[in-house]
């Protein structure tokens, strides 16, 4: 039967549609719904405000990532150990007993291990179970001698000698912990213990069977074998360099080292034990000649030839002055057979119990009673594994919502009061919050994919003075201006338990923070350009005047007075013709350009006052027109997409930051409501500046009556010295028309061209 289709809701937030999860439903119908419509794909398991141990559990492949099907997994698995999904979309820190699902096996050793949990706990009557019953499995386990984990401490055996076994084994193999948290031992350590404790012993017996040939030197068989070894490169390279002196009389002035060495070491303060010393040869070379035991030895080694005459020659071949090459061999070859059988010694690790120890724990019946309490303990595994269960069904129980909440969808980060897993806290500075605040490892690797979101972002150094505490922050300014903030300064930032840290911007990325802005921007570089220049030269006069200031007290001082001064005036520079001509230019072009534009002003004042007033806002939007558009369209784009996706992410939305929803992101500092500010007057204040006032009313009022009077709605005084309203005087708008005929009448008799004047006629002839 196939899986009928699930009902779908959608919300929009963020300029995207979201799907809503409202229902244990849309939890179990994830593996459904179209993962282009997630917000998100995968999500880092660091960094995030939410149960890292939560997360880690979700991560079944342990790359460091929470994929859409490792959550998927997720909920359906806690969904089967509960009696309704719904749970999971309230959470809460604390799952009821009866909240789980006791009709199938898993569920009912899930409910079982809860009950254990709880009555280990002192706990039996509780109907609900938290995350601080699971938390602490030593606590939990800490009165129990059985716990399932394969490991058994010694209280866990009935009687004095199995416990003291069980210490033997730990002090000799080391420790596993056990879940009460005390060390015990697992059938490993068991299993070795005793391999160990049966080869040594089985070494031993070969000393005793064959003490003879084995321990040449009785009980200082061990000392004497030591105090050859200490040794035994030297004499052998003394006989060898005797035998070489026998076979060649001319090495042995070589043998026996040159003199030039012997004054290099008379040069320096010798002790018997210095490194130079010590490497020359053991006694005088010579050819068949016997080391001398008590003189003429090197003195760095008569210590050591001391103690081998004393623990080896004498008890192996009896006490003597000297000590021939054959008697060095028959010296090594009595003690061979205890240096063989040293060296295939078995068992170490157990040698410091001594033999007697380990012969009485063998002969006992402790290893069969240890290996019979771990198998009563291991029988309890299942059970008690139960409780690592127990204690992953109410993290989900208590995240898994939440989690989906900021991943599936970004109802928390879009909604109020909640935050989005991903905020980590608050920033204070210039006198602004900032809520959209991320966790930070390499700055400038974030900034190169954060850059692309369109926002004003800020980097900086967090650190607790009196702990040493670091973190680095990313945190984006979504209203105000960006006039304060700058590399260096510093702030606030508080995480979301509260804890406070010194804040200090290392990196900014530019973006346009508010339209607003955009539009006084042009007007605020033109300033600084204005300041910067009048600094720049400022500072090259005073630079140049210091220098001839300088030159000028460098010349009186060097001024040779007996010498009379010398009446010359130095010449004055010629002028050259090309820099005239090129000034010549340079004015006339400027000359030029200031005409046109008093030219310009001058028209545009003949103009009524409110054409110019509209040109003047005309050419402002013209200057300021660029740069608002330009934000205008960035505001339209800014995305959190980029941030996220920079901290690990995979953001499957454009999820914007409009202008509203980055107005909530940071506050602007302001009185709060019901605030009642000082009347007394600040003692430093600057005087109120009030032209621009004046100024700005007495414009308006120009520009009101220019336009009335442009379209004669200025009240007029008429010829009676009343008032009336042009516009709806009928008298007045007829003698307008009339003056208004004539005028255009005169106009037109102006323009035409003046006709000569008729001639005038002949005077008639006088009557007759």
């Amino acid at each position: 039967m196939s899986q009928s289709p699930h009902t779908w809701r959608f919300f929009r937030a963020g300029g995207f549609d979201q799907v809503r999860l409202e229902s244990g439903a849309d939890l179990l119908a994830l593996d459904q719904l179209d993962q282009k419509l997630w917000t998100a794909l995968a999500c880092p398991t660091t960094g995030l405000e939410f149960d890292k141990q939560t997360l880690a559990l979700i991560d079944t492949d342990k790359d460091g990532r929470v994929r859409a099907p490792e959550l998927i997994a997720a909920v359906r698995w806690a969904a089967a150990l509960l009696k309704s999904a719904d749970s999971l979309v309230k959470g809460g820190d604390t799952l009821p007993l009866a909240a789980i699902q006791d009709a199938t096996p898993e569920g009912k050793t899930v409910l079982a291990s809860a009950r254990t949990i709880l009555t280990s706990l002192g706990k039996s009557g509780a109907d609900s179970i938290s995350l601080a019953d699971t938390v602490d499995t030593a606590r939990i386990f800490a009165q129990t001698a059985f716990n399932g984990d394969g490991v058994i401490v010694a209280e866990s055996a009935e009687d004095d000698a199995t416990r003291a076994v069980v210490a033997d084994i730990i002090a000799t193999q080391g420790a596993d912990t056990d879940r009460s948290g005390k060390p015990g031992v697992n059938q490993a350590r068991v299993d070795k213990f005793f391999a160990e404790a049966t080869a040594f012993e089985a070494w031993s017996v070969q000393s005793e069977t064959n003490a003879a040939a084995i321990l040449s030197a009785g009980a200082g068989t061990a000392a004497a074998s030591a105090a050859i070894k200490a040794v035994r490169t030297k004499i052998d390279d003394f006989f060898g360099r005797c035998r070489l002196a026998a076979f060649d009389g001319r090495a042995l002035a070589a043998l026996n080292r040159e003199e030039k060495e012997y004054l290099a070491l008379a040069a320096k303060d010798l002790s018997i034990t210095a490194a130079e010393v010590a490497g020359f040869p053991l006694a005088q070379v010579a050819p068949g000649r016997a080391l001398s035991l008590d003189a003429g030895v090197n003195p760095a080694w008569a210590g050591a030839i001391a103690a081998f005459r004393a623990a080896a020659v004498t008890p192996l071949i009896g006490d003597r002055a000297e000590l021939t090459e054959a008697d060095w061999a028959a010296i090594q070859a009595k003690i061979a057979p205890y240096d063989a059988w040293a060296g295939a010694k078995a068992g170490a690790s157990v040698e410091k119990l001594g033999l007697e120890r380990i012969r009485a724990i063998l002969a006992g019946t402790s290893k069969a009673t240890i290996t019979a309490l771990i198998a009563r303990d291991k029988a309890l595994e299942g059970e008690v594994a139960a409780v690592a269960v127990v204690d992953k069904l109410i993290r989900y129980h208590r995240d898994l919502g939440k989690l989906c909440r900021n991943f599936v969808n970004f109802s928390e980060f879009y909604g109020k009061p909640h935050k989005g897993i991903f905020q980590a806290g608050t920033l204070y500075l210039d006198q602004r919050s900032c809520e959209l605040c991320l966790d930070v490892t390499d700055a400038g690797r974030h900034a190169g994919m954060a850059g692309l979101a369109g926002t004003y972002l800020t980097y900086l150094d967090c650190v607790r003075r009196g702990t040493g505490e670091k973190r680095s922050i990313v945190a984006a300014f979504t209203d105000g201006d960006s006039d304060n903030l700058m590399v260096g300064r510093n702030g606030l930032f508080y995480d979301r338990q509260g804890v406070d840290y010194d804040a200090t911007i290392t990196k900014i990325i530019d973006n346009p923070i508010s339209i607003r802005q955009a539009f006084w921007s042009p007007y605020k570089k033109l300033v600084r350009m204005i300041e910067e220049q009048v600094a720049k030269r400022a500072a090259a006069a005073d630079a140049d005047a210091s220098a001839q200031l300088a030159a000028a007290a460098d010349t009186a001082a060097n001024i040779d007075k007996t010498k009379p001064a010398d009446p010359k005036k130095p010449e004055p520079s010629k002028i050259d013709v090309g820099t005239v001509a090129a000034l010549g230019v340079a004015v006339g072009a400027i000359g030029t350009a200031f005409a046109t534009i008093f030219a310009k002003l001058a028209g545009l004042i003949e103009q009524p006052f409110w054409k110019v007033t509209v040109v003047l806002i005309g050419l402002g939007l013209l200057i300021s027109g660029p740069s608002m558009l330009i934000a205008w369209l960035k505001l339209r784009k800014r995305n959190l997409g980029p941030i996220l996706d920079a901290n690990g992410w995979a953001v499957n939305a454009k999820a914007k930051v409009n202008v509203p929803f980055g107005t909530s992101l940071t506050g602007v500092a302001k009185l709060p409501e019901g605030a009642v500010s000082s009347a007394v007057a600040d003692t430093f204040a600057e005087p109120p500046v009030t032209w621009p006032k004046w100024v700005l009313t007495a414009w308006v009022i120009a520009f009101v009556y220019s336009l009335a009077a442009q379209y004669e709605l200025a009240p007029v005084l008429s010829g009676e010295a009343k008032v009336v309203i042009p516009l709806f005087d009928k008298s007045y708008q007829e003698a307008k028309k009339k003056k208004l005929a004539e005028e255009a009448a005169k106009k037109a008799a102006e323009a035409a061209p003046a006709t000569p004047p008729a001639p005038a006629a002949p005077a008639a002839a006088p009557a007759k």
